[in-house]
């Protein structure tokens, strides 16, 4: 039979083979959970109105809570099931209300296959240093004002707020990162009632703000490729080290296939197959896996290629990742070649355009060969994007064309033969 709790009965209860509840007789539904170690735990038990859920809350530990101080939460708890209100969606809604920025970041980049590395530092690197003054705090407290405010701030004067003419492209991936981080944590997070924790996420009043960056086209013009071509050919057989060789061998890759600068320096040996003229790559940028054409010039050069010992990296460096990241010394001397400053994604667009407009590959097959994810329904869906040996003509037009223009840089008398098949 129950009856009422007090510090007395409490004290006398005695632990059992498991878990025991004794309720209290003046406010039903409030108890005493018992563990077998003898731990006490005030509790209380209802009926949500109207929703037909029957809801257990714990109250806390007897001894951080007196007797009376429990019953008294009971109640309480007890009159907002009785309106209809299910105390545990309040406390998630009070838990949720506390999540910082740095916490929803946290979560956010430790789903499992949903980022890759660049995209999780980039992240990271936003909130560590755009939102640093923002990252331990919760996110319903980021506002509209405050997104304005730290944008312009950007724009004007860059992230530590000394740099003239400020920072427009990173301004806008900063808070393209931020907009991704507070519309996960309301898919998250709900409020009681079930609304989302953000009901309207702020960055959105930047949408008449955002400065529309022109889309970069730096390149190497048609009339200099040969030049440069050319020079890394030269500049190969003077290489004096091996990182040096790396570097160079590295760029010519790079004019070869049109990779992204990510892909072709961390390639493997494991990843190569020079006997069918083709090179596997199980995760690039758009993650969708593919074999690549090796052209005969771009077959060469991997032969060519020394293996290090313990290195399992086509492109090998001392440094500590153990491959060529930036080579970025080679490309402050082939913009002089050039004419301006290329980086290694301008090679990128230099393929592009020598595909396009010299070779005359049509745009489909161009995409294909830069790994760009293309629109086309039948591709995507029907046709086998996975293997593009059977553009390997299309690598030996581009390649071709190189070595045609490196020819006519380095003086010799050509003449144009007509294009592979």
């Amino acid at each position: 039979m129950a009856s009422k709790l007090t510090k007395t009965v409490v004290d006398r209860i005695k632990p059992g083979p498991k878990d025991e509840f004794h309720w209290d007789a003046e406010v039903k539904g409030f108890g005493a959970r018992v563990t077998p170690k003898g731990k006490i735990t005030f509790v209380v038990q209802g009926r949500v109105e109207g929703s037909g859920k029957e809801a257990r809350i714990t109250i806390g530990a007897y001894g951080v809570f007196t007797v009376d101080q429990a019953r008294d939460v009971a109640k309480e708890h007890l009159r907002s099931m009785r309106m209809g209100n299910d105390p545990r969606d309040t406390k998630r809604q009070s838990e949720a209300m506390k999540i910082t920025l740095q916490a929803v970041c946290d979560a956010y980049v430790s789903r499992p296959g949903k980022l890759k590395a660049t995209s999780k530092e980039a992240i990271e690197r936003h909130v560590r240093t755009t939102f640093e003054a923002w990252k331990d705090k919760p996110v319903v407290n980021i506002t509209e004002d405050m997104c304005r405010t730290r944008y312009r701030e950007m724009l004007t004067k860059g992230l530590r707020g000394n740099r003239e003419g400020g920072s427009p492209g990173q301004a806008n991936q900063a808070f393209s990162v931020l907009g991704a981080l507070l519309n996960y944590a309301a898919r998250q997070h709900k409020r009681a009632d079930g609304s989302p924790l953000i009901p309207h996420n702020p960055v959105g009043i930047l949408r008449d703000d955002k400065v529309r960056l022109k889309p970069r086209t730096a390149r190497i013009l048609d009339n200099k490729v040969g030049a440069a071509w050319h020079a890394l050919t030269e500049w190969r057989a003077t290489a004096h080290n091996r990182d040096t060789m790396s570097s160079i061998d590295l760029v010519r890759f790079l004019m070869l296939t049109g990779l992204r600068i990510s892909e072709a320096s961390s390639l493997k040996w494991s990843q190569v197959h020079l006997e069918d003229a083709y090179f596997h790559l199980p995760n690039p940028k758009n993650s969708n896996p593919v074999s690549m054409p090796l052209s005969t010039q771009a077959a060469e050069l991997l032969k060519a290629r020394p293996k290090v010992d313990d290195n399992p990296y086509v492109f090998p460096s001392w440094g500590v990742l153990g491959h060529i990241k930036d080579p970025r010394d080679l490309m402050k001397k082939l913009s002089g070649v050039a004419g301006s400053a290329i980086t290694p994604h301008a090679l990128r667009r230099t393929y592009t355009n020598i595909a396009l407009r010299q070779c005359r590959i049509e745009k489909f097959r161009t995409d294909l060969l830069t790994n760009h994810i293309t629109r086309d329904v039948t591709a995507e869906h029907y046709f086998d994007t996975a293997n593009l040996q059977w553009l390997q003509p299309e690598a030996q037009k581009i390649a071709d064309w190189l070595d045609l223009e490196a020819a006519k840089a380095a003086g010799a008398n050509v003449v144009a033969l007509p294009q592979r098949a």
